[in-house]
């Protein structure tokens, strides 16, 4: 499922988009929001399917090594430890995974290259060669081996990270993200796993989907009064000067504090802060921070914050 942090950088993008736009269609802004994590959910599958695609790959060299005219001792015994993986076929074989793949018509045949070429660097890589080599065979082995490809491997393979980014602009935050759910699915797995085990939802709950939705509109519709606040609690400073992204975090920022009353304000404060640090400029995070908690005092005081529930956490108790 996608987290929630996630989910909060995908209201901030598709923020941003609208207001680039010269239109108000917030009925456009939302779909294409909803795309965007429809598009995340697509590259998880993808990347599943990339696993397989290097095992076919695998495959594919033993059956040619052993056409060889004359085959070596090691061409007619190969090692077929990582196409054997258990992991893999119990990918390869998931139906979840399969509808999702054909639905969504996700394929490398445009990209063969990627598999391939990752296949070339797999097979000197330290890790891939211990495993192959290694005296202990189990599922656990097969399980820790395929975490450590997708965790060490993939997440640094700079020719992937490439190619995803010419084939969608929505990828372009989400391979750290996606790589955590695969993490998450693998070890859930377990040996007798069946083809018709689930994979990861999109959403963890209903909850979160209304989240999403309701942060990005309620920003939207909100945003001259969060402008106001921000303005009123920036003195030093023209608003028309402060970026963009800056104002667009604060907003989210403000509108979460305020609908959401079952989120501590300490966790809103900490999740924007640090999407600050990596959307907005160097000095961003440290300058949001300050503007933010002065924020925070004002509608307080004016009886706009009403938590509830665990939104209680960390607030005073008179």
């Amino acid at each position: 499922m996608i987290s929630r942090r996630l989910l909060r950088i995908k209201a901030l993008t598709a923020l941003y988009a609208f207001n680039r736009r010269e239109d108000d269609d917030l009925a456009r802004a939302e779909k294409e929001l909803m795309f965007s994590i429809g598009k995340t959910y697509d590259l998880y599958h993808y990347l599943l399917l990339l696993l397989i695609d290097i095992a076919d790959i695998a495959s594919e060299k033993i059956e040619q090594a052993l056409q060889k005219n004359i085959p070596t001792p090691e061409d007619l015994n190969p090692n077929r430890r990582f196409i054997d993986n258990i992991v893999i076929s119990q990918f390869r074989n998931n139906t979840e995974l399969n509808k999702h793949i054909n639905s969504g018509k996700l394929s490398w045949v445009n990209y063969s290259h990627i598999p391939r070429l990752l296949y070339s660097k797999m097979i000197e890589w330290d890790v891939y060669l211990d495993y192959m080599n290694s005296d202990t065979r189990n599922y656990q082995t097969d399980k820790k081996f395929i975490t450590r490809f997708y965790n060490e491997f993939i997440s640094g393979s700079e020719d992937l990270l490439a190619c995803l980014e010419e084939q969608s602009i929505y990828w372009n935050d989400d391979m750290e993200f996606v790589i955590v759910m695969i993490e998450k699915t693998i070890k859930k797995l377990k040996s007798d796993s069946a083809e018709d085990t689930p994979l990861m939802p999109l959403f963890k709950n209903d909850e979160d989907k209304e989240f999403v939705k309701i942060l990005f509109r309620k920003a939207i519709l909100n945003s001259k009064k969060t402008s106001e606040l921000i303005d009123s609690n920036t003195t030093n400073w023209d608003v028309d000067r402060i970026a963009l992204m800056d104002i667009l975090v604060m907003q989210l920022a403000i509108t979460e504090v305020i609908e959401f009353p079952e989120i501590p304000v300490k966790v809103t404060l900490n999740e924007y802060i640090e999407m600050a640090k990596y959307y907005c400029t160097s000095k961003s995070s440290t300058f949001v921070n300050g503007i933010l908690d002065n924020i925070i005092k004002e509608i307080r005081e004016k009886g706009l914050i009403n938590k509830s529930g665990r939104g209680l956490l960390g607030e005073s108790l008179k």
